[in-house]
């Protein structure tokens, strides 16, 4: 940092020593025509001259590095706090909104650092020095810097100052308008089925709009700014040679110092443009470090146990799960979303819960990894609160497949290996053959290295789904969650998978999320939600014969008769 100050001020330096020996050049060895000033004095501004370029080139160098740095710091920063957001946190943001934070926010913050350490420095130092100087030459004709110096540091307060909220308005829209966007090419197969493109061009037409306007009027204020600073310079310019031209016509001034004082005119105008060119990207950068700022200082809502960690999962030992009037509610809501929630799942079982959409069977399930964390009640893992539980011990004994079949870009070999870093390649054709992928993946020509494209768009929902189980056997976890992971599984597949499960996973605690009674029907524990309530818990024998919802549900699935 200091070597870039000192390079900064050597280069500014040497900036304004070169009028002053060039006034020296013109008054002593042409004006006066003494004999070897202008070889000696030459000889020192070509010197002075290799001075600033070399310091000008190394303090750029070094304030690339430096600024490239930040950069490189900030994303691992934001990337990191992201990580430890729970669904809800991420929620407040959006996910559009943190994705522009960590990328374009950084970015502009940077391009602000790289002009802070090339620029920063140099211009208040030639423009003080400039004016100085200018004053050394006449004091008189300094009037006019007198006057043009608070004027143009005016004209860039106005300007800046309305820059601020256009770049602010200006970040906002962008979010905007990628989330838009976003949506649209993750959604275009539904958008193309309803003839919606008409539609979905005007949504994205409108922000769009919105944000070229305000690009435009914050432009516009750019634009200006530089062409009312040369009208002030130009014609201060001016007015210093018709000045300077009567004082040396009067023999008060000398002609090597109107040149240097006109010199240091430029001069000055140089270092109020680098310091332009810094506060245009200023209110830009400072709208992006708010942002930032933000993501940064939000605590997670979910996080480890402070203090020393004291439970260290067995994952050789399947661990009972346990539920004691558990309820969630999210911030603000008038009903909760579970409610008075208590089971015991034993390892060697299957538990599986049911019910309606939007019961609240997905939100029960996020509770066990914390995902999301209870608002009332304990939730238990071979004896031990979860919450006092390190998240990544906690998360480590568990195998979770996602409601959502998510894959990512790379092989198969490198999604199953997420599970397991380690795995050999006999351990992934064993998980997969588990899984009932074989029929599919003996067509793949290259076997484990099949390439996936970003959420698996290359294969059917039902290959997700089949991959994803087999990524979760890779882990070797005590405890299984499945969130509705058979759903686009034909009968035949999924009675297969189930057997297969049951073996793979017999002395296992397992916990299955549900639509289908098909995939529930063998579980030793059945969950009845109805509303975010515990309605009904048992076999599916027992429920078919207590629980009205449970055999509404059976009965218009399986078009079971009276007889069930």
């Amino acid at each position: 940092m200091w070597a870039i100050v000192v390079l900064q001020l050597v280069q500014a330096g040497a900036n304004l020593l070169l009028p002053t020996v060039n006034a020296a050049i013109i008054d002593d060895g042409i004006v006066a025509g003494e004999p070897g000033v202008i070889s000696r004095l030459g000889m020192l501004m070509a010197a002075i001259a290799v001075v600033q370029a070399a310091s000008a080139i190394a303090a750029g160098y070094l304030g690339a590095v430096v600024a490239m740095s930040i950069g490189h710091r900030l994303r691992a920063e934001v990337f990191s706090r992201i990580q430890t957001l729970s669904s809800q946190d991420v929620a407040l943001f959006g996910t559009q909104s943190l994705t522009t934070r960590a990328t374009n926010d950084v970015q502009q913050i940077q391009a602000f650092a790289l002009l802070v350490f090339t620029m920063l420095f140099a211009g208040p130092a030639m423009g003080i020095g400039g004016i100085v100087l200018a004053v050394q030459q006449d004091v008189v004709l300094s009037v006019v810097v007198i006057v043009i110096v608070p004027l143009l540091l005016l004209i860039m307060y106005l300007i800046v100052r309305r820059l601020i909220p256009l770049y602010r308005e200006g970040q906002e829209l962008l979010d905007r308008s990628g989330g838009i966007l976003r949506e649209q090419i993750i959604g275009v197969d539904v958008i193309r089925a309803f003839v919606r493109q008409g539609h979905e061009g005007r949504r994205f037409a409108a922000v769009n709009a919105r944000l070229t306007a305000n690009n435009l009027r914050s432009a516009l204020l750019v634009a200006g700014m530089l062409p009312m600073i040369m009208l002030v310079v130009n014609t201060s310019s001016v007015a210093v040679v018709w000045f300077g031209g009567h004082r040396i016509q009067s023999g008060l001034m000398n002609l090597g110092a109107l040149t240097a004082f006109i010199a240091y005119i430029m001069q000055i105008l140089l270092a109020i443009m680098m310091s332009m060119y810094v506060l245009m990207t200023a209110p830009r950068a400072a709208v992006c470090a708010e942002r930032i700022q933000a993501v940064l200082d939000t605590e997670p809502s979910v996080s480890s146990p402070a203090g020393p960690q004291q439970f260290r999962p067995d994952l050789s030992q399947p661990a009972t799960l346990a539920f004691q009037g558990v309820g969630f509610s999210y911030p603000g809501a008038e009903a909760p979303v579970l409610a008075d929630i208590s089971f015991t799942a034993a390892p060697g079982t299957t538990t599986a819960i049911v019910g309606a959409t939007g019961s609240g069977k997905t939100t029960l399930l996020n509770l066990i990894p914390r995902f999301l964390d209870p608002t009332k009640g304990r939730i238990s893992l071979a004896g031990h609160d979860i919450r006092d539980v390190p998240l990544d011990q906690l998360r480590a004994a568990m195998a979770i497949v996602p409601q959502h079949s998510h894959l990512f870009t790379g092989t198969i070999a490198d999604n199953l290996r997420m599970a397991a870093p380690d795995a050999t390649d006999g351990e992934l054709w064993a998980a997969l053959e588990t899984a009932q992928t074989m029929r599919f993946m003996g067509d793949l020509p290259l076997g484990l290295a099949t390439p996936v494209g970003q959420g698996g768009a290359s294969l059917s929902g039902g290959q997700r789904q089949r991959l994803c189980i087999a990524r979760a056997l890779l882990r070797k976890a005590p405890l299984y969650l499945f969130d509705d992971s058979f759903s686009a599984l034909d009968y035949d597949t999924d009675t297969r998978l189930r057997q297969a499960l049951g073996q793979a996973l017999a002395a296992a605690t397992v916990v299955i999320v549900a639509e289908r009674i098909s995939a529930v029907e063998d579980a030793d524990l059945i969950l009845v939600l109805d509303d975010g309530r515990l309605v009904a818990q048992g076999t599916h024998r027992e429920l078919l014969e207590t629980s009205a919802t449970y055999r509404e549900i059976a009965e218009s699935q399986l078009a079971l008769d009276g007889t069930l």
